[in-house]
C-alpha cells in the first residue's frame, strides 16, 4: 500500500519514527545554541555570539522542514520539549560558556547530526524515497563546513 505521496506505507512509518528522532535531536541542539549563544564569555565572545545565532537560525529552519516532511510522509512530529528529550540521542547542555567549551559541543551535536543524517539517507535512498534523502543531504553540507570553521577556530 502506498502513502499520499507515492511511498510504501510501512517504509513511511518506519521513516517517520526515524525523522520523529532526529527532530528530537534537533531541538535539542537548538535549544543548546541558544544557551551557547547567550551565556558565551571569552576572547571569541563576538564572534562566537554572533556564529551561535546564525547556527540555530539554520537548526530552526531544519526542524520545520523535518516536520513538515513528517506531516507530508503521513506521520504526526513531535512537539513536546518532554518527549524530544525522552526520544532525543543528543543530550541538553546547562552552563557552558568559554569559548572553547562551546565550539567543542557545538562540534560534537553536529557530528552527531551528521551520523544520524547519513543513516537517515541510507535508509531513505533504499526506499526510494529521493524527497527525504535531498532535504537531508542539504543539511550535511551545512554542518560539514560548520564543524570545519569551528575546528579551524581552536588551532
Amino acid at each position: 500500500m502506498k502513502n499520499q505521496i507515492g511511498l510504501n506505507a510501512d517504509y513511511a512509518k518506519q521513516i517517520n519514527e526515524k525523522l520523529n528522532v532526529f527532530l528530537s535531536d534537533v531541538q535539542i541542539v537548538y535549544m543548546n545554541l541558544r544557551g551557547y549563544h547567550w551565556n558565551i564569555v571569552g576572547k571569541h565572545f563576538f564572534a562566537l555570539h554572533e556564529k551561535y545565532e546564525e547556527i540555530y537560525d539554520v537548526v530552526n529552519d531544519m526542524a520545520d522542514e523535518i516536520a513538515e516532511r513528517i506531516i507530508m510522509l503521513g506521520g504526526v512530529p513531535v512537539h513536546a520539549y518532554s518527549k524530544y528529550i525522552k526520544m532525543a540521542n543528543i543530550k541538553e547542555k546547562e552552563n557552558v560558556i568559554t569559548s572553547e567549551a562551546t565550539i567543542k559541543e557545538v562540534i560534537a551535536e553536529l557530528n552527531q547530526l551528521l551520523d544520524i543524517e547519513r543513516e537517515i539517507i541510507e535508509f531513505a535512498g533504499e526506499n526510494g524515497d529521493e524527497g527525504t534523502v535531498d532535504m537531508v543531504t542539504g543539511y550535511i553540507s551545512e554542518q560539514e563546513k560548520t564543524i570545519w570553521m569551528l575546528n579551524a577556530l581552536l588551532k
